[in-house]
């Protein structure tokens, strides 16, 4: 019921309520191979742009739930991995990654380190749900995220923007953009975000060692001709955050003594290209760098020295350099040039990755140091032709080389090589009622790889590629004159040699606490199968009315976790059966504006080797606003009804007092928070 009322509200709104409202916007995705309208997309993808949402956000994390069948998991100071369709890592600590969920911002590659996905001055998210085996390979198993900034204006402009609110946030940045000659634009930002988080630390009596302390800066080059273009980004974001947010006592007051960190400094840029060839084909090229430094650790015992009667106390840090380069080409057939009565499309891209690792654990010896590196060659093509004047057929395939290297300095050696294959097939119908319907197959693929902990059995320590099909139809139509917008699509994958991040554990001495030990593994089949809709109604000239939900169902077939036990029938970690967004925004008049949304989800289990689970719950989010030529000013508040929902959980014994018993420990999500924001134009 909590999913079907404010979805029949709107289907339900009578259609005189249109007559004097204005048209839904025609939403474009940069993602594909060519720009796409979003309602003719032949596939399911979510459009957030996060200007227009009713809160101010500044990160990733914050609008994901508007996204049906989407969800993260934190274990950080920010939600860092993703989960689609209830399939993306939920973490990383001395093992290499792979991701499932390709995270891409202005043509460079961040997968696996969202926690850089900073939201100012961004134009849009576009969520693709479903694997993207021809578009983008092996790191979009589930799906993909592309981020993109404005592009230059045509005349000189500017925009700056406060934020405060309680826990200490504060915000300020600012954007200036404008020409630079005839045929070229520039456009630049900036912006510092902090506050103290949400964590008291009653050992240290601080209330900041939880804190975000972030920094991005972003800029943008485009020059175009009549027959070229070329477009230059350039960024930095500096993150600084403590994490310090797991409690033996489930809340937010923390004993630690040495509070982690989660420091992130990534540098990144991209260079694109674009020529026509002729008047038949198109040449486009880009290239993508990104440089991290990522210093992830924490207090392992969460206490301090003395808390425990036999002494003990941990840290864990994870220190990583990461560069990553890809370079593609490809050529296209423009509008009206076929090849035999096909539309055409065919690429070459590559990536390197190069990851250095130094862990430094209270119970090793000396640090552990590591060498990952990923080497990735595709060739792909794509082919669409019209059949009739309404039906479309369209073909794709892609070819991939996939390599990596490992070594570390406990001798262990590793260069396992796979060659794996994508593709899909689409076919398109246009519908007399301005509707649009679709129905695919497509193929997504993740590479093998190893368990470099040599705590982890040799039986365990290589797994498999996984491969996955999905079959899916949409439907999507616009209506009441153009004042409305659905998007729906049922959908059902296969997942063979299922990649499973699990986790065993090992006592450190007798009697004493234990060691935790993740690793991955393969199961052998399971399947994501699902529901989702989107809609967008203008009701009057007042009232605009959004909403969306996602209903999944997820198994594992013939899986074994790691302490033996089958887990036939069991639900995938990260899925939640249900889940939905809503909201409206009223004009009081041409000025003032109400915003209220609410967002929810059922419960999931946290992890594939444990029960734990985290509750279901909805949270609300509002704000009111000024806005004039040049001002705008918004009071603005998130989970209004300070509901405890949870973002992490682990199951593992760390607490003295129940002399290690093994339980549940979870991270809380970010309680009540109300701010005031300011920006004006110039």
């Amino acid at each position: 019921m909590r999913i079907l009322f404010p979805l029949t509200s709107l289907v339900l709104l009578p259609s005189g309520a249109f007559a004097a409202s204005e048209v839904i916007e025609e939403i474009i995705v940069t993602a594909e191979f060519r720009e796409s309208r979003l309602q003719y997309l032949p596939g399911s993808a979510s459009i957030v742009r996060p200007d227009s949402t009713g809160t101010v956000v500044n990160h990733l994390e914050e609008v994901l739930a508007r996204a049906p069948n989407v969800n993260y998991s934190s274990g950080a100071s920010r939600g860092r991995f993703i989960q689609i369709r209830g399939i993306g890592e939920r973490g990383q600590f001395e093992e290499p990654l792979d991701a499932s969920v390709g995270l891409i911002v202005d043509g460079v590659d961040l997968s696996g380190i969202g926690t850089a996905a900073t939201l100012f001055d961004v134009e849009q998210v576009e969520v693709l749900r479903g694997p993207q085996g021809t578009l983008y390979g092996a790191n979009a198993l589930a799906g993909l995220i592309n981020v993109t900034t404005p592009a230059p204006s045509t005349d000189l402009r500017s925009s700056w923007r406060l934020d405060t609110g309680d826990y200490g946030a504060f915000g300020f940045g600012g954007v200036v953009s404008g020409p630079l000659g005839d045929n070229t634009g520039y456009r630049i930002s900036g912006q510092l975000y902090r506050d103290d988080g949400f964590i008291d630390n009653e050992f240290l009596g601080r209330d900041d060692t939880d804190n975000h302390d972030e920094m991005t800066f972003r800029a943008k080059f485009v020059h175009k001709t009549d027959n070229a273009a070329w477009k230059l980004t350039l960024g930095r974001v500096d993150i600084d955050n403590g994490y310090d947010a797991f409690s033996l006592d489930n809340d937010r007051n923390t004993r630690s003594d040495q509070p982690g960190r989660d420091i992130q400094e990534t540098d990144y840029g991209s260079l694109s290209v674009t020529y026509e060839v002729s008047d038949a084909v198109r040449f486009e090229a880009s290239a993508g760098f990104a440089e991290s430094d990522i210093d992830y650790g924490y207090d392992e015992d969460w206490t301090f020295t003395g808390f425990d009667a036999i002494g003990y106390t941990s840290t864990d840090n994870y220190m990583r350099d990461r560069e990553t380069t890809t370079v593609e080409a490809r050529w296209l057939s423009r509008p009206g040039h076929t090849l035999a009565g096909w539309d055409w499309v065919t690429g070459v891209f590559m990536l390197r990755q190069d990851v250095e690792l130094e862990r430094i654990y209270t119970f090793f010896p000396g640090p552990f140091e590591s060498d990952y590196q990923i080497r990735r060659v595709a060739v792909y093509a794509e082919v669409s032709r019209a059949l009739t004047d309404t039906i479309r057929l369209t073909l794709g395939g892609r070819f991939e080389k996939h390599r990596s290297d490992y070594k570390d300095n406990l001798g262990l050696r590793a260069d396992p090589e796979d060659d794996l294959f994508g593709g899909r097939i689409l076919l398109e119908k246009d519908l007399s009622d301005n509707g649009f319907i679709y129905a695919g197959i497509t193929q997504g693929y993740k590479s093998g790889g190893f368990n470099t902990d040599g705590s982890v059995p040799l039986d365990l320590r290589e797994y498999d590629p996984e491969t996955l099909w999905n079959v899916e139809v949409g439907y999507k139509t616009r209506f009441w004159d153009d004042r409305a917008a659905l998007r729906a699509a049922i959908f059902r994958m296969q997942r063979d040699d299922v990649q499973i991040s699990t986790s065993i554990t090992r006592p450190i001495g007798i009697g004493g606490p234990v060691q935790f030990i993740q690793f991955r593994s393969n199961a052998a089949e399971g399947f994501n199968q699902g529901l989702e809709v989107e809609f967008e109604v203008q009701a009057t000239d007042r009232l605009t009315l959004f909403a969306s939900a996602g209903l999944l169902d997820t198994e594992y077939e013939d899986f074994v976790d790691g302490r033996g036990l089958r887990q036939d029938g069991r639900e995938q970690a990260q899925a939640a059966d249900y889940q939905f967004f809503a909201g409206a925004r009223f004009a009081f008049t041409e000025r003032w504006s109400l915003t209220v949304e609410v967002e929810g989800r059922d419960e999931y289990f946290f992890s594939d080797s444990h029960e734990l689970k985290s509750d279901g719950y909805e949270l609300i989010n509002a704000s009111v606003a000024y806005t004039s030529e040049r001002w705008q000013f918004r009071l603005w508040g998130r989970n209004l009804a300070d509901e405890d929902y949870f973002v992490r959980g682990f199951f593992f014994g760390n607490d003295p007092r129940d002399f290690y018993t093994a339980r549940g420990f979870t991270q809380l999500g970010e309680p009540q928070q109300i701010g005031v924001s300011i920006q004006v134009s110039l």
